[in-house]
């Protein structure tokens, strides 16, 4: 096949860290091409100098053959450059058209010429079978009507690569099978798709060939053909991993939360959560799976008393917590992971041990009359550090100086090294590795053995199916589906988080025959 993209070399230094040394890395045209590594490993870097946020500090960049300078995002499109982000660059309250023109010259200067772009815009949709509503508003679409917008974007505006970053992380099952349906018809068309992903199984159903990168170097460019799952785990962070968590069976215990007609308004004074009932055992892992925004933040939020339900009751170890907020809910022995280690789980200009004592800093023996005991803290921290392989092993280091895998071990030193009884996780593995992740299940299930009781929100369905022992399905703010992990089906579990209750529909078509 046709070579679309060269890298010859391509280095980027910050300060003492070499992000990139030397890579070199070719995409074919008509191809989808995976980038696998670890956490730090120079992904997210390469991808910016591809699209132009970055200028590398040595190699150059062919494409089409020739050697093209990438000094901003403008000159990456103007070259056939486009980047589907995980976080979609899409305005909420412009229709599809206006997000699709947005930036761009018209015809008919200073007016929009919509009528036109609405045209081309319905012929591309057509043509890759990208069902989308010229019109409709960006706010109104779901998530994967909203990737779709950002793929025709990039066609409208005459890509011929794609980088697509995570683009499964927040779909349902289906939306993945047409997302990938969307993608084969693309590199049929002769475009060529760099896919960035964690996540293996993927890797292995959809692309062509791999590049693997591992502190910042190229490790192998393989053809999926010809390797394992397994190989490129290795590859990526230098041992064997196991895909398989031993997840034993255990009798549950006592209950630790018992949530009861649970309702709570978001901040646009909306439903978030509907009669949400629900319980979590010691010795369980009740999963919650669903597409996100319909009410996983809310609930987690209302457990951990940031949110005040509008109706309805939270015990955990049969007391009443509402009013007792964030602090109340800690000394009941709650341990939190929030979704965004950054925003909500750590102080990013603090240190190591100044996090690790964030949330309990007050309790003794921590703290007495409002002074902290500095040389106990000091001493904690070293332990916490070693105990859950915390690099670099620095107290005094910023949180803000570590990689995101890191990061989240310190959160997770910081609250299950107190033993809770009960832990909120919310996506507690996302945009992380292999490795990371295999070590965090690990961490969850040792504490789900000693008798915690675990709420599991993910949008992660091979997560939730191969930590849990409940599932429950979320949708518009409502529990939609309640079963037991080993009887699910992934086909129903999907139709669920798309608000389809099979049961329901089943019946209403035995009464209309």
């Amino acid at each position: 096949m046709e070579s679309l993209l060269r890298v010859e070399n391509v280095t980027k230094v910050f300060g003492a860290v070499v992000a990139n040394d030397h890579v070199s890395l070719e995409v074919r045209r008509g191809e989808i091409h995976a980038l696998l590594g670890e956490n730090g490993a120079g992904k997210t870097t390469l991808m910016n100098i591809l699209y132009g946020l970055y200028r590398p500090d040595d190699g150059h960049i062919l494409f089409h053959g020739e050697r093209v300078t990438l000094s901003s995002p403008k000159d990456a499109i103007r070259a056939g450059i486009g980047m589907v982000h995980q976080h979609f660059m899409l305005i909420p309250v412009f229709s599809v058209v206006e997000n699709i023109v947005l930036g761009l010259g018209s015809l008919r200067r200073p007016l929009l010429d919509v009528e036109s772009a609405t045209r081309r815009i319905a012929a591309l949709s057509k043509e890759y079978r990208l069902d989308v509503d010229p019109h409709a508003r960006v706010c109104d679409l779901s998530v994967g009507a909203q990737q779709r917008v950002e793929i025709i974007k990039a066609l409208y505006r005459g890509a011929d690569l794609f980088i697509l970053d995570e683009p499964t992380a927040v779909l349902t099952p289906q939306e993945v099978d047409d997302l990938f349906a969307v993608l084969r018809r693309l590199v049929q068309e002769g475009h060529a798709i760099i896919f960035i992903t964690h996540k293996l199984d993927e890797v292995m159903r959809v692309s062509d060939r791999v590049t693997v990168l591992r502190d910042g170097a190229i490790v192998s460019t393989v053809a999926t053909s010809e390797t394992t799952k397994e190989e490129l785990a290795r590859m990526m962070v230098g041992r064997e991993i196991v895909f398989r968590v031993a997840r034993d069976p255990i009798s549950p215990g006592a209950s630790v939360l018992e949530v009861t007609e649970l309702d709570i308004d978001d901040e646009q004074c909306s439903v978030a959560l509907k009669g949400v009932s629900l319980s979590v055992r010691r010795h369980e892992i009740l999963g919650i799976a669903g597409v996100g925004g319909n009410g996983q933040n809310e609930l987690a939020g209302a457990l951990v008393g940031l949110y005040e339900p509008t109706q309805g009751t939270i015990a955990i170890l049969g007391e009443d917590i509402r009013g007792q907020g964030p602090k109340g809910v800690i000394k009941l022995n709650v341990g939190r992971i929030p979704e965004d280690r950054q925003a909500q789980g750590l102080i990013p200009d603090f240190t190591i041990s100044e996090n690790l004592i964030a949330t309990h800093f007050w309790q003794s023996p921590l703290s007495k009359w409002y002074l902290l005991n500095l040389p106990l803290i000091g001493r904690l921290a070293k332990k916490l550090i070693q105990d859950y392989d915390i690099r670099p092993p620095e107290p005094t280091l910023l949180a803000r100086q570590m990689s995101g895998g890191n990061q989240q071990k310190l959160i997770l030193a910081r609250e299950l090294s107190r033993d809770p009884d009960l832990i909120v996780a919310v996506q507690p593995t996302r945009g992380l590795d292999v490795g990371a992740t295999e070590y965090i299940y690990a961490e969850l299930l040792k504490h789900r053995q000693r008798g915690a009781g675990i709420l599991l929100i993910s949008t992660e369905l091979e997560e939730i199916l191969t930590l849990s022992d409940r599932i429950a399905v979320m949708f518009q703010g409502e529990i939609v589906g309640m079963m037991d992990a080993g009887s699910v089906e992934l086909e129903e579990i999907g139709l669920l988080m798309a608000g389809v209750r099979p049961q329901q529909d089943a019946v209403c078509d035995e009464v209309r025959r």
